[in-house]
């Protein structure tokens, strides 16, 4: 590989603020809006695309709301966000799943009008088409980031930096340990999500319940599906399996489609291009060139082999393909998957979660589900990572192993998580100590204060 030598130049600072949280997505949101709540705190949030909510965006439905037993186990910040989408006509009730334990739909616009209501409400700076691209440190510490925007090289400095990007970009800038997929260092495999409009649900729910013998579903008894409420489809692998006997080529072995807001709408999550390293764009943009061409595939799939879809047609695309995974950091604890599996306690708790371990597999085209028996705690631990000051993690990039990150990733969970980071951020900035210093009880107090839900 060729190097050319960059010049020194001197860097303006754009903006000095207590916390910067860096990443719009679900953590991001409920990291600025917590830390922005604790009375003083200036904060800035940073995005790179041309609108707040990430993966929330993408017409994917919020997954882990509730536990194995029924109740909210996410509340706080997260729970009045989908409230206030709901108040709206914007959002479902969370109904409860057999296989993935619940699900929460919500509009991908209205999610992107409120994330700015909210960030306006709150005081909170919003800074768009920003790329992240080097960190400050100093004597071990992150005293700010780079970025890059047509404007060019900048500097924003912060007391305290919450890593909301989903690939650990800051952490990883910053030289904290990072961790990458399985074992063999593969991830779990992306998918571009597509809506469906024109579909004869009716049609679709009846003949599903009423011929499990040739509609064959995943866990969940056939019957589940004929009302008319929220779902996600999983299964008709015989479908599947007869459509490449007759020379369809799809990347899965399951057909996975679930409901909109509108009564004819679906989204369909059956792309994928396994070993695709997100972090890299040439292999970004060929996953994302693969999932079009896979699309189109599923679409003439769905049309001739899932009753309802004769009719139907492609009205939405997701802007981007959802990441289910890439870098992860190296924390002062690693949630893991007997975590998970034990319904774990912890005495440093920021958050709980219920959500199944949701693996699609890093190589083929299947997927694993493993269920706690109730739920688990997520403790403060592993969202500081090791050897870095003035950094916390939210979302998708904290310390966990690759199995118990199939868990943890989902939006859910994800906001509580980045609620819990920026509140955390705002009291070290207050109390003037490190993340890793923080009294822990002193944070759980002010998420108890704000609704979040931790187990008697």
């Amino acid at each position: 590989m060729k190097y050319i030598q960059e010049p020194a130049r001197s860097i303006p600072v754009r903006d000095e603020v207590d916390v910067l949280v860096v990443g719009g997505g679900p953590a991001g949101l409920m990291a600025a809006q917590a830390a922005a709540l604790v009375e003083g705190t200036s904060v800035m949030l940073i995005e790179n695309r041309g609108s707040l909510g990430g993966n929330m965006t993408q017409g994917l439905p919020l997954l882990g709301f509730l536990g194995r037993k029924g109740n909210e186990v996410i509340k706080g910040l997260p729970l009045k966000f989908v409230e206030r989408l709901r108040e709206r006509g914007q959002a479902t009730h969370h109904r409860a799943c057999p296989l993935h334990v619940s699900l929460t739909m919500i509009d991908p616009e209205g999610t992107k009008r409120l994330a700015w209501e909210i960030m306006e409400e709150c005081g909170v700076k919003v800074l768009m088409y920003v790329m992240c691209v080097d960190t400050i440190v100093e004597d071990g510490r992150v005293r700010g980031v780079i970025i890059e925007s047509k404007k060019g090289r900048e500097a924003i400095l912060a007391k305290c930096v919450v890593d909301c990007t989903g690939d650990g970009d800051v952490a990883f800038r910053a030289g904290a340990p990072m961790a990458y997929g399985n074992d063999q260092g593969i991830a779990q495999p992306p998918t571009l999500m597509f809506s469906m409009r024109g579909v004869d649900s009716r049609k679709l729910r009846d003949a599903v319940a009423d011929h499990p013998d040739i509609y064959d579903i995943d866990f969940i008894p056939n019957e589940f599906f004929r009302a008319d409420d929220n779902c996600t489809m999983v299964g008709f692998r015989n479908q599947v399996r007869e459509a490449r006997k007759q020379g369809y080529k799809l990347p899965v072995e399951r057909t996975i489609f679930m409901t909109g807001m509108a009564p004819d709408e679906w989204w369909v999550n059956m792309s994928r291009v396994n070993g695709v390293d997100a972090t890299d764009p040439e292999q970004y943009t060929r996953g994302e060139e693969l999932c079009i061409k896979q699309n189109d595939e599923i679409v003439r799939y769905l049309k001739a082999f899932i009753p309802g879809f004769e009719n139907a047609y492609v009205d939405r695309v997701a802007p981007f393909m959802g990441i289910r995974e890439t870098r992860r950091i190296i924390g002062e604890y690693i949630l893991t998957e007997q975590d998970i599996f034990d319904c774990a306690r912890f005495p440093d708790v920021i958050g709980v979660a219920s959500y199944p371990v949701d693996l699609h597999h890093p190589v083929g085209g299947d997927c694993t589900l493993m269920w706690c028996p109730d739920c688990y705690d997520v403790p403060y631990r592993s969202l500081v990572p090791k050897d870095i000051d003035g950094l916390l993690c939210a979302g998708r990039n904290i310390s966990a192993t690759h199995l118990a990150l199939a868990s943890v990733r989902v939006m859910g969970p994800a906001m509580c998580l980045g609620e819990a980071a920026g509140k955390a951020a705002a009291l070290c900035v207050r109390e003037g100590v490190e993340p890793r210093k923080l009294d822990v009880a002193r944070l759980q107090q002010a998420l108890r204060e704000e609704g979040v839900y931790f187990r008697p």
